[in-house]
């Protein structure tokens, strides 16, 4: 089983620190800091990503970078959890699209913070293409 650690540093406002062995991130809504939903959408990104990564090198699929987009509506309702979220997935110079589709579905459906995600939102997630 796989251990992750992370510690948080905070002062008597919300600014602070996420900090793992080698990497520190800012928190907080001023001072450059992320936002706790900023945070969750950024880790949902990155792990659907690391996920996708390796669904196309198995697939032996090539393109020459991705971007991703993502925007989260919060729920009213205490706690306001996500209700929904919109992933936009542009594929740059990819050969094979068909593949492509498959593999961005397969690491949505293999992408663990995508499954705790789904709990909560719904997740729509949506696959373009750019010459590059």
């Amino acid at each position: 089983m796989e251990e992750i650690r992370v510690a948080m540093r905070f002062g008597d406002r919300f600014r602070g620190e996420l900090i793992s062995d080698d990497r520190q991130v800012a928190i907080g809504k001023s001072g450059g800091g992320m936002a706790p939903y900023e945070l969750l959408l950024g880790a949902l990104g990155s792990c659907y990503y690391a996920t996708f990564i390796g669904i196309a090198r198995k697939m032996r699929l090539e393109y020459t970078g991705a971007d991703i987009a993502i925007h989260g509506v919060k729920r009213d309702e205490i706690p306001t959890t996500l209700k929904s979220v919109d992933m936009v997935v542009t594929i740059k110079g990819a050969a094979n699209q068909k593949g492509f589709e498959r593999a961005s579905g397969l690491a949505a459906q293999y992408c663990s913070v995508h499954a705790t995600v789904a709990k909560v939102a719904d997740i729509a997630l949506t696959l373009r293409f750019e010459e590059g």
